[in-house]
């Protein structure tokens, strides 16, 4: 891209880690974006690198209430929209279920679960960390195409070939394996006990762990994701819940 060419407000907004585009286009229609200190208002306006945008304390008061919500997910839920009759995560999200050790001081309200949307998947017969977030940057952060953060899994596994997995086959586990065609990035893998492996990925496609085992024979019995980045799942009970804290960073 030429350094001196347009493009949008929200995009651009978004790449200085100001907020995501939809935040940005929202604030936008509400008048609460400037460029060289004047309001732009219009959705699609387009700036140039060198222009300095700036947001209405409205923005940044809004953006400050929205809340990111750790949920240990049990089997039986999707991580997203409702799909063949299964209930997606958001619906553990109550009152009831908020966990009584939640170290933070923030107070459940009904409109914490408006624009609150699953930042990574986490399939349906898998249990463990899932984060749902109201912050555009968080989910950008967590899965943006060239996110830093790592995940950690424990994943208790069958081998259905005869005798132990021979160390070459842990060896393509940790980097070697394609899946649709494209190499995987390495990953850390190693065995905890006999049944039980230990994952460390930063990519995160669609059953990658599952089909990763089945490539060299193994069975995964079942998944559980115990870390994202510098958030661990710790003593969070299943199908309980609790907030991100303010000094918490992925």
């Amino acid at each position: 891209m030429i350094m001196n060419e347009p493009v949008r407000l929200s995009k651009r907004m978004s790449e200085l880690g100001i907020c995501s585009r939809r935040e940005a286009d929202e604030w936008i229609e509400k008048g609460w974006v400037k460029v060289d200190g004047k309001v732009v208002s219009l959705l699609g306006s387009k700036v140039l690198p060198h222009q300095k945008i700036t947001i209405e304390k409205q923005a940044s008061q809004e953006q400050s209430r929205r809340v990111t919500i750790l949920i240990n997910k049990p089997v039986g839920y999707v991580s997203g929209q409702a799909e063949d009759g299964y209930k997606p995560a958001i619906a553990l999200i109550s009152e009831d279920t908020h966990w009584k050790d939640d170290p933070s001081k923030e107070k459940f309200r009904p409109s914490q679960l408006r624009s609150l949307v699953p930042a990574g998947r986490l399939d349906i017969d898998s249990v463990g960390l899932l984060v749902l977030t109201q912050d555009g940057r968080i989910a950008k952060h967590l899965i943006g195409e060239n996110s830093p953060t790592d995940k950690e899994y424990l994943v208790r596994v069958k081998y259905t070939r005869p005798g132990r997995l021979p160390d070459s086959d842990l060896n393509m586990l940790r980097h070697g394996l394609k899946l649709d065609g494209k190499a995987l990035l390495p990953a850390k893998v190693e065995w905890q006990n006999d049944d039980q492996l230990r994952f460390v990925l930063r990519e995160g496609k669609k059953r990658q762990i599952r089909r990763m085992c089945e490539a060299v024979g193994l069975r995964v019995i079942g998944l559980k994701r115990i870390r994202i980045g510098n958030v661990r799942l710790g003593d969070l009970p299943p199908g309980q819940w609790r907030y991100l804290r303010p000094e918490e960073k992925f």
